[in-house]
């Protein structure tokens, strides 16, 4: 199955290119496709010149940074009209370790819609957080989680293999418009609500080590919020099956 690894990048010079270069030994027939928010640090210029030394590399160059939700929708569109049937996510900082990419896309071949790569099954590890950040992530999975019933231990984590039939037939991917967490859990949510089937592989989440973090205060509000509305939806949804079938 063709296999497209979408990168989303702003300001990301010092990891762009050991990251192409540590995809592509780890796999090489998986397609790279970095979709870049204009960053002013040349990342877009940087992972163009790989190009040609790779192969199968593209760079996607949006006109502003709009968000990391938008980029991924932007670049599985533009894969999927690429050939894609597997659309990996996987983030420039190497805290998504490259290496594990053949066991997400094996997992798809497998049969299943999304490969997770989770932090918090048995296997799974964090390194390097500090004690807060660790807290907020444990804390907004158990609180997603429970809240819309999801039954999946890591529902914001962005290292992720779709089948890209799921993508577009049971997920409408294009229609979601959140970011960030928000984005991860909303996809997990549509996913889990049209029966689709996700596997969680356990991965090493390492914090970036260069380069800036692109979370945010207001990432974090969209996503609880996020999970409140989406709630609200599951129990107008409930409520008109039950309307219907009476």
């Amino acid at each position: 199955m063709r296999a497209v690894a979408i990168v989303p990048t702003y300001n990301e010079a010092q990891n762009i290119e050991e990251l192409c270069r540590a995809i592509r030994a780890s796999a090489p027939s998986v397609g790279i496709l970095v979709v870049d928010d204009a960053s002013p640090d040349g990342t877009a210029d940087l992972a163009a010149a790989l190009a040609c030394e790779l192969g199968d590399l593209r760079v996607l160059r949006r006109d502003d940074k709009s968000g990391l939700g938008g980029a991924y929708r932007a670049g599985m569109r533009s894969a999927i009209d690429d050939g894609a049937e597997i659309c990996i996510q996987i983030d420039a900082d190497f805290s998504h370790d490259p290496t594990m990419i053949p066991a997400l896309v094996s997992a798809v071949e497998h049969g299943v819609d999304l490969a997770l790569g989770s932090r918090y099954v048995p296997g799974g590890i964090t390194e390097n957080w500090p004690a807060d950040r660790r807290r907020l992530s444990r804390w907004g999975n158990r609180y997603a989680a429970g809240v819309l019933g999801l039954a999946i231990n890591d529902a914001t984590g962005g290292y992720r293999a779709y089948r890209t039939t799921a993508l577009v037939e049971q997920m409408d991917f294009e229609s979601v418009t959140t970011e960030g967490y928000g984005f991860q859990i909303e996809m997990t949510h549509r996913l889990v609500r049209a029966g689709g089937s996700i596997a969680e592989i356990p991965i090493t989440f390492r914090d970036r080590t260069a380069g800036e973090s692109k979370m945010s205060q207001g990432i974090i509000h969209e996503a609880l919020l996020l999970v409140l509305k989406l709630w609200v939806k599951d129990r107008g949804g409930r409520r008109d099956r039950r309307h219907h079938g009476r």
